[in-house]
């Protein structure tokens, strides 16, 4: 029985149930995710990091949030005021709903009902999640347009040009994915892995999704909507107690849901390491969700990773590297993908797709080869330019302080 015949079999109680089980399960990995990301820089860095309220400073992210929500609420005086309440209030709640569709587990028993921790089964499931992403980034814009401030809107206006960028070669990067499975269900994608993670056999449009989902997310190092040294603290620098608060939730749901995405549809999702399949019959349908969050949190560590390590990038390397090389490189793997994937259908002879694929291979090689040739180039004349002495004569600085000194 598939995912969707058992999730329509659900009665209104469990539905209900699983929705308020998997808010609260987003609501604490948030708070967890806050500390956890704290703990992980200050080892980064050689410092402790929070380590006095609770044991190992666990507690210290809850009484953050409740001191978020007793500050003083402060609203500019030419701030659209509904607009300016409204921004957060979308920005979150695109980021819980983006769950419906991933499965966590597969069946279970979920008090005495059998059915599978998943909140419906669309057979556009993916494209639901990329449509319910774009809809969070209105809240960002929404956010720094109502604001009546500049930087704030610059931040909301850098926002919507990364997002419409990146989510190009993130949707590119799932098309490999869709023509593998035959489907863009979440739930049939991953049992269409049951022998092989599509990370590895398609390894390119893991990459290209992995940098996406970082320039999807706003964070280091291409976080650049808010980025503080140029733009105070971009969208969200007129916000404070609880809206800013609602901006800080969004924006760690947002990394799970994205990871979560990340394992459903090159990980295997809720299934158990190579080798380790046993664990699901032995132990039972929930421990599939040790798994399925054991990756999650594989790829949080890597954003905090990624943010611990590597600068920010300027704007225009940032928005170069979204359409200059994943773009056109996502739209290259396409045809490379759909074309050995006709070929295994119509069992073409192993001679042919070896021929392809070292077709391929050279001209990879010679496209390189020909791009690193120019940028050599370019280096070269930009050198010869900078070293040419001028045509007419230029006279020299005098040192005004040493002259005041002697005169």
């Amino acid at each position: 029985m598939s995912n969707a015949e058992i999730i329509g079999q659900d009665p209104g109680w469990v539905i209900a149930l699983k929705g308020v089980l998997i808010f609260a399960v987003c609501v604490f990995l948030t708070i967890m995710s806050v500390w956890g990301e704290r703990r992980l820089v200050a080892r980064m860095q050689q410092r402790s990091g929070p380590n006095r309220v609770g044991k190992f400073g666990l507690l210290q992210a809850l009484v953050d949030g409740v001191k978020l929500a007793l500050k003083e609420d402060l609203i500019p005086k030419s701030a659209d005021r509904i607009v300016f309440v409204i921004a957060p209030i979308i920005s979150t709640t695109a980021c819980f709903m983006a769950f419906a569709v991933i499965p966590l587990t597969g069946p279970v028993n979920f008090f005495g009902h059998e059915t599978v921790m998943q909140m419906t089964d669309l057979s556009v499931g993916v494209l639901y999640v990329l449509a319910i992403a774009s809809v969070g980034v209105y809240g960002i814009v929404l956010a720094g347009w109502s604001s009546g401030s500049t930087y704030p809107l610059l931040g909301g206006l850098r926002s919507s040009a990364q997002v419409i960028s990146y989510e190009i070669a993130m949707g590119l990067s799932l098309v490999a994915v869709f023509i593998y499975a035959g489907s863009m269900s979440t739930s049939e994608i991953v049992a269409a892995q049951d022998q092989w993670w599509y990370a590895v056999i398609l390894f390119p449009s893991f990459v290209i999704y992995a940098i996406s989902m970082v320039g999807e997310t706003n964070r280091a190092p291409f976080d650049l909507a808010e980025a503080e040294g140029e733009l105070v603290g971009g969208f969200h620098t007129e916000y404070s107690s609880l809206k800013f608060a609602l901006f800080f939730l969004s924006e760690y749901v947002n990394i799970i849901a994205v990871s979560a995405l990340a394992t459903t549809l090159f990980l295997g999702g809720y299934r158990a390491l190579p080798g380790l399949g046993f664990t699901e019959q032995w132990l039972g349908g929930w421990f599939t969700l040790v798994w399925f969050f054991i990756k999650v949190l594989g790829f949080f560590f890597v954003f905090v990773w990624l943010r611990g390590t590597l600068p920010r990038l300027r704007y225009d390397q940032f928005m170069k590297f979204g359409w200059k090389v994943l773009i056109p490189f996502s739209l290259a793997w396409i045809l490379v993908v759909s074309t050995l994937r006709v070929m295994s259908q119509k069992e073409a002879p192993p001679a042919l797709i070896a021929t392809f694929i070292f077709s391929i291979a050279l001209i990879y090689v010679a496209v390189a080869t020909l791009l690193d040739r120019r940028k050599v180039a370019k280096e070269k004349v930009a050198r010869n330019i900078n070293s040419l002495e001028p045509d007419f004569p230029v006279p020299a600085i005098p040192n005004t302080r040493v002259e005041q000194i002697n005169g």
